[in-house]
């Protein structure tokens, strides 16, 4: 079953994104298409971009944990990105922790932390031909 939310590969990286609240149902397809995807597709690393969600209640929260374990039990790292402040801060308000849950300010931050670097930082560092 398809989510119907975008699930973009990178190298052996998947970008994906929650563009709106998930239901039960949008959820589990998510979950099934995201770990199907890591298991044949030999993936090493997921990036989940929560940026547009303004909300991330306790169902949301459950889901992004069971996709973190379930993804690092696959061998792969996951990532949540681009988590606003106002859900950071109503997370902690609530006592919703992410356990399990490797965090980064944006998509950006989570790809250098999987090891891609820029094209003019890769590219200093190659050697040069003479």
């Amino acid at each position: 079953m398809n989510a119907g939310l975008p699930i973009l590969r990178l190298g052996d990286i998947l970008l994906s994104g929650l563009l709106s609240d998930l239901d039960d149902k949008t959820a589990l397809a998510f979950t099934d298409e995201l770990t199907t995807r890591i298991a044949n597709e030999d993936i090493r690393g997921v990036i989940i971009d929560i940026s547009r969600l303004e909300i991330v209640d306790s169902f949301v929260a459950r889901v992004l944990m069971q996709l973190a374990g379930t993804g690092q039990l696959l061998g792969a790292r996951m990532i949540v990105a681009g988590m606003r402040p106002a859900v950071a801060l109503t997370l902690t308000e609530l006592g919703l922790q992410l356990t399990g849950v490797r965090t980064a300010l944006n998509a950006e931050q989570a790809m250098e932390l999987l090891g891609w670097r820029r094209p003019v930082e890769a590219a200093e560092e190659a050697p040069h031909a003479s």
